[in-house]
């Protein structure tokens, strides 16, 4: 597949400067295009307010910023994009615009080029017609503030080629967004289900059943959200509301048409007004017509062949930032409770049939169940990925099963010579998810506890001693269990994105899945005690420097990286190795003296006074009943097998889990410090 390494971008209002800030902040070059010079600086004052201002927050550095804007040419010349590998187009809503900057564009870019519009009005298929290239035209739409927000739709239309598709995922990749993969139709996924949202809000005021105010807190409560559709339509346009839901009536149906009241509140010129008071005995009658109408849509999309259920979901809270999508919603309501609602669309909207996924799942009489874990195979490598970037790819009962059943496919099929494991999104895998800890702790269930981590570790040893050779993808951070994953591998490929960390004793337990059996046989005891500790995160170069990861490249030759790795021999990674002498030092503060002065909370000797007091410093903040049973881990661990080394692990999972220390470590995460006592 042809490198992706310059990409055009027409367009340098609002959404085309928050494209191209993205883009050149993940290492991109960019040419960003308009049609007056002037429009074009404007733009790249926009991308450099918002730089500042992340400069202010501390979210980049003044080095980030000058390397991001320096990325950035602007050019009011089309012709500046002739040897572009990918433009996308992110012009204003017109279709004669578009089509007639589509056929310059042809005119001008080499032959390789991939066009891709931005549209979210319009069939993707209308603007290819537009050019002499249809297989190398693809959607790439993007969600407001492109630049923070992480979805990235990728509409293919019937005649874009497989390759095309692969390379705008790629594109996706390599600026850190969370791509779906969703059916040239009106609306495509998102928009699609979440515009009913709004007009069926609007229908409901229009039919006098509540005042806004009801509406509006009926609309936060059934989906939990942060802002009702009549604020969300005052901040983002009322008339793209309309826009969008003309065009969705129009090819869709009366449930997503623009009601009337909403075309007048359009040419009002006015915002709506959120005051009132919330009338509580309407809240249950509200959020019913508010599910019926957004559940319906979703589930409509996806009997259509639309979006698949996970996409969707995933759509909702990596896109709108829900905390469930629609599907999920659903499964909570019961789905013979949402068959009911969206039933009652039917009848409100005659032209609306009931979707045949929801029927049928009503047949079934159960939830819906989510695949969180894929398995494609291409010349002999099978790529499994974890899916659930909405959730940092983290490690439950679900996605550990489903990761098992696809690595045993894959091992199962002869045509397969390598494994690779990668993460969707931004993470590889974040860890196991905490809530499954915290519900057994506070249930009793600690046995589940067990049993799901000797699960994993069954996983963990197949992979390590598969025939087949094995390869962890870190494109992103991973910690805790996606680290032991990784670890588990017999071969790392990282980005300098990827990094490894272990911050399991400041939550009151200890890396569970082998982390520190592996990483202790790899480069000693005394630098693993140093990573697990004090949570440190080791980074892609440092990794690579200890012979952990086996090859660290840039983001566009990972692909490569990959293939040559599962065409080689297998790397044997507990090889002995020299340790780098700039890690000497950390593996001195973490000695068995050094250690016994860390637990007693006294500086360690013999190293740095600068190096000893961060280091007691960050072991301070640690729970010291798990960094205890962590050293004595680690000493009983020594000289054993791996099994063996397993075996007592999951001998101290129980006790761990006990502890007061377990509890206040595990519910402390995303809030305050915990405060350990110590037992």
């Amino acid at each position: 597949m042809k490198e992706i390494t310059r990409i055009g971008v027409v367009g340098a209002g609002n959404m085309g400067s928050g494209i191209a800030q993205k883009l050149a902040q993940e290492g991109l070059n960019v040419v960003l295009v308009d049609m007056r010079d002037d429009f074009v600086q404007r733009g790249i004052g926009t991308i450099t307010k918002i730089l500042e201002q992340g400069v202010e927050r501390k979210i980049f550095t003044r080095e980030q910023v000058n390397e991001t804007l320096g990325r950035i040419k602007g050019t009011s010349d089309l012709k500046e994009l002739a040897d572009a590998d990918l433009v996308i187009e992110a012009v204003f809503e017109d279709e004669k615009v578009k089509k007639e900057l589509f056929q310059k564009l042809d005119a001008i870019c080499s032959k390789d080029t991939i066009l891709a519009t931005n549209t979210s009005s319009y069939y993707v298929s209308e603007m290819a017609a537009a050019t002499k290239r249809p297989d190398r035209f693809i959607g790439m739409h993007y969600f407001f503030h492109p630049a923070k927000n992480r979805l990235l739709e990728i509409v293919p239309h019937a005649g874009t080629s497989e390759e095309t598709v692969a390379r705008a995922l790629e594109a996706g990749r390599l600026h850190s967004k969370t791509t779906i993969l969703v059916k040239d139709a009106a609306g495509f996924c998102v928009n699609r289900f979440f515009c009913p949202l709004l007009t069926e809000s609007v229908q409901i005021l229009s039919d006098a059943l509540a005042n806004i105010a009801t509406i509006e807190e009926a609309g936060k409560r059934a989906f939990n959200i942060g802002m009702g559709a009549f604020e969300l339509m005052n901040v983002t346009g009322i008339p793209i509301a309309v826009h969008a839901s003309t065009t969705l009536g129009l090819e869709a149906g009366s449930l997503y048409d623009t009601p009337k009241l909403l075309r007048e509140q359009m040419d009002s010129g006015k915002n709506w007004d959120l005051s009132g008071e919330v009338d509580e005995s309407k809240m249950q009658v509200i959020q019913e017509r508010l599910w019926g109408a957004c559940l319906a849509a979703a589930a409509a999309l996806v009997s259509a062949g639309i979006a698949s259920v996970e996409d969707t979901d995933r759509g909702a809270k990596v896109g709108l930032r829900w905390q469930e999508g629609p599907f999920e919603i659903m499964n909570r309501l019961g789905i013979e409770r949402s068959f009911r609602l969206v039933e009652a669309m039917t009848k409100r909207y005659s032209d609306f049939q009931m979707p045949e996924i929801l029927q049928k799942q009503k047949q079934l009489g159960k939830p819906f169940e989510f695949q969180f874990v894929d398995l494609a195979v291409r010349n002999g490598i099978a790529t499994i990925t974890i899916n659930r970037p909405e959730a940092l790819n983290a490690l439950n009962e679900t996605v550990v099963s489903q990761l098992a059943e696809k690595f045993d496919a894959a091992l199962a099929d002869s045509d397969v010579r390598a494994i690779v494991l990668t993460g969707a999104g931004k993470a590889f895998v974040a860890g196991a998810d905490i809530r499954f800890f915290i519900d057994n702790i506070k249930k009793g269930r600690l046995d589940d506890t067990h049993a799901f981590t000797k699960k994993g570790h069954e996983l963990l040893l197949r992979i390590e001693e598969s025939a087949k050779i094995t390869v962890a993808v870190l494109d992103g951070l991973s910690m805790g269990g996606g680290s032991e994953l990784a670890l588990a591998c017999q071969a790392i490929v990282a980005t300098p994105a990827g990094s490894m960390a272990f911050p399991e004793t400041a939550i009151g337990i200890f890396p569970g899945l082998g982390g520190m059996i592996r990483t202790a046989r790899q480069i000693g005891t005394d630098l693993a005690k140093y990573y697990v500790f004090t949570g440190k995160t080791l980074s892609a170069r440092d990794g690579f420097d200890l012979g952990i990861i086996t090859k660290a490249v840039r983001p566009q030759d990972l692909n490569q990286a990959i293939v040559e790795i599962c065409s080689g021999e297998k790397p044997d990674k507990y090889r002995l190795r020299e340790i780098p002498a700039k890690f000497s030092d950390l593996a001195k503060v973490c000695s068995p003296e050094n250690v016994k002065r860390l637990l007693a909370g006294k500086k360690p000797e013999g190293v740095p006074e600068a190096l000893a007091e961060t280091t007691l410093r960050a072991v301070s903040r640690k729970a010291p009943l798990a960094l205890k049973t962590a050293d004595e881990l680690f000493e009983a661990q020594r000289g054993v097998s791996i099994r063996e080394a397993i075996a007592l692990e999951l001998s101290r999972l129980h006790h761990i889990f006990s502890t007061e220390d377990a509890l206040e470590g595990l519910s402390s995460v995303g809030g305050k410090p915990p405060l350990y006592s110590g037992k």
